[in-house]
């Protein structure tokens, strides 16, 4: 994704991805009134690479039991919800929290591309909080730092919402905050992050900017 995002972001949008086609779509973000906010929780704990590799044969193995009751599927993207919710049962845990994060996380970027290309932010935050709920008690690829940053985040008027990005463990959360509460958003959790954890976290205001490209002088 982010090799994707590098080389054909364009000013202006998110991308979608689909990454079985590798078929990418440009989805128009208005950040003239509301920014996209980075908050690095400046810690990174060494366990994504073998909770990664888990957490594939973890759904791997939950493919092939839904395989049993739906042939043909070669992933958990050729699952749907309703199919999820009706063979949920047959799955043993964590391979079923493992399952419901993925099958419902598919169903939300598909529902958030929607929200932003009809402009709407407040559904798009919805889906932000209800993504980082699943990372973190389906998936459990977040950590305490990040926790901390989106529950803060999230009653700040003006926050549209908040997630955490990136591979989990650690790293940052991206928040989506009306310009006008950027100030209070700044001085609010960087104080309470700071009294929470003892670290003074690095926080960036940004847009959807373009990819990269040749610079010539």
């Amino acid at each position: 994704m982010d090799q994707y995002i590098a080389a054909l972001g364009q000013a202006g949008n998110a991308l979608l991805i689909d990454c079985r086609t590798l078929e990418s779509t440009h989805i128009p973000i208005d950040t003239s009134a509301t920014a996209i906010v980075i908050c690095d929780s400046r810690v990174k704990h060494e366990l994504a690479s073998s909770e990664y590799n888990q957490r594939r044969a973890e759904c791997e193995r939950g493919v092939a039991v839904l395989g049993e009751f739906l042939p043909g599927i070669r992933a958990l993207r050729d699952v749907s919800v309703a199919d999820y919710e009706r063979y949920q049962a047959r799955l043993p845990e964590p391979v079923n929290r493992r399952c419901r994060h993925v099958v419902t996380e598919n169903a939300r970027t598909l529902s958030a591309a929607q929200a932003l290309q009809a402009g709407d932010l407040t559904e798009m935050g919805r889906l932000m909080a209800a993504s980082h709920q699943s990372l973190r008690d389906d998936y459990e690829v977040s950590s305490d730092e990040l926790d901390i940053l989106v529950d803060l985040a999230a009653p700040i008027s003006g926050v549209r919402g908040a997630r955490m990005t990136g591979g989990g463990f650690g790293g940052c959360t991206v928040n989506l905050v009306d310009r006008n509460a950027l100030p209070e958003f700044y001085e609010t959790v960087a104080r309470a992050y700071h009294r929470s954890t003892g670290i003074e976290p690095h926080i960036y205001t940004s847009a959807a900017a373009g990819g990269a490209s040749e610079i010539r002088e």
